[in-house]
């Protein structure tokens, strides 16, 4: 893999600064890390098994939940981000564009 720990620990550094009730997608998280690979960070949210990265918060670009099968079934993405009074429909976030968190522009 072609992308350090280290970028992963960038990654997972932004994730947590992610606010309750907003998401963000891996290419914002991607182009805030100065990188053009998106996938790059859905690795490491494979990866983010730690209870202070709140990984269900991030998403595609269009806000599919792409990373749902990573989560426990019982503790699953779509009713994380419910509890957090984001609207999901068919696993997609409703009103994307209004939840949406830009690092580029909120950091």
């Amino acid at each position: 893999m072609p992308e350090s720990n280290s970028f992963f620990n960038d990654v997972y550094e932004v994730v947590r600064l992610i606010p309750p009730g907003r998401v963000t997608s891996y290419g914002a998280i991607a182009r805030y890390l100065g990188s053009k690979n998106a996938r790059v960070v859905g690795w490491a949210m494979n990866g983010a098994n730690a209870a202070d990265v709140p990984a269900h918060r991030v998403v595609n670009s269009v806000g599919i939940l792409t990373g749902a099968q990573a989560f426990d079934p019982d503790n699953n993405m779509e009713d994380r981000l419910r509890k957090e009074g984001i609207e999901v429909r068919a696993n997609r976030i409703v009103n994307f564009k209004s939840v949406f968190w830009d690092p580029s522009l909120e950091l």
